[in-house]
């Protein structure tokens, strides 16, 4: 597998609507307050420019999962919110894309969370010790240190080693929840002023579709991609694929195998050895 055969997930901020083909959870729902530990970042560069937008899962007060392709170099930093996003009653409607494409203003009320409300939270960032930009697939794990912690009822939760091996032999009934932000539709290039972006929460319920073997080996999962179960998309990079309706994070959003991300999805799995050896590093164990 080559970079140019997977396509990252991430999206890259202030072009994403404008240039850069981008989408995120397709074919979800709201999710409102269902994972309030679930937030939007974006990393910064040295001297604080705005490179990417990614989702990751607040592990513990101070400790922010994601994808490593979302906290890699250039990036030294990341700003964090946590407001689930527009509210419902604000329709789909291209001019609620962005600030920058003639959206409302930040005066507006209704407009909450990223890119108006102040950041929740801020760090730095860190990706996998074998973190390869060039085959960013098979260690694409990234975490950001909170400067201050972030004080919740609950956070999402590391899996026990290798857990996920157990679907395995039977994938029939095996479903995760996908939860993070970013457009809810988007269509090819020459269509693509059609894509709907409002910052909203989101929540899917993809079914597994391969595990230990194909294309993602033992070290992602592919999830399905379409209409009855929804998936995820760019944007959605390194927001939780959690185990069933658990806080269990089986893994976080990788990759897409096309430009709609129709079909299936990557998730890099969190339940191997390498993976969580690194995380204890930093405090947090399953």
């Amino acid at each position: 597998m080559r970079r140019n055969v997977l396509i990252l997930l991430a999206v890259v901020a202030l072009l994403a609507v404008t240039v850069v083909p981008a989408l995120a959870i397709t074919d979800g729902e709201p999710d409102k307050d269902g994972h309030p530990y679930v937030g939007l970042m974006v990393a910064k560069n040295a001297d604080g420019n705005v490179l990417w937008r990614c989702s990751g899962t607040l592990i513990s007060p101070t400790i922010f999962l994601t994808a490593g392709h979302c906290t890699e170099a250039p990036a030294v930093s990341a700003a964090i919110w946590f407001d689930s996003g527009y509210p419902d009653e604000i329709p789909l409607d291209p001019k609620y894309v962005s600030l920058a494409n003639g959206g409302p203003s930040c005066a507006d009320r209704a407009v909450k969370g990223y890119p108006c409300k102040g950041y929740d939270a801020k760090g730095t960032t860190y990706v996998h010790p074998q973190y390869n930009p060039d085959a960013f697939f098979l260690y694409d794990l990234g975490v950001v240190i909170l400067d201050k912690p972030v004080r919740m009822k609950t956070y999402g939760a590391l899996p026990k080693l290798d857990v996920l091996d157990q679907f395995k032999t039977d994938k029939q009934d095996v479903t995760f929840t996908a939860v993070g932000y970013g457009l809810q539709k988007a269509f090819p290039d020459a269509a693509a002023w059609k894509e709907v972006a409002r910052r909203t929460r989101m929540v899917a319920y993809p079914r597994l579709i391969q595990i230990n073997g194909g294309i993602v080996g033992d070290s992602s999962l592919m999830l399905s991609n379409n209409t009855n179960t929804g998936g995820t998309c760019f944007g959605d990079s390194g927001g939780p694929n959690f185990i069933g309706d658990t806080n269990v994070v089986g893994g976080v959003t990788s990759f897409g195998m096309n430009g709609t991300c129709g079909g299936t999805g990557g998730v890099y799995r969190v339940d191997r050895a390498d993976d969580l050896d690194w995380l204890a590093t930093f405090g947090v164990k399953p």
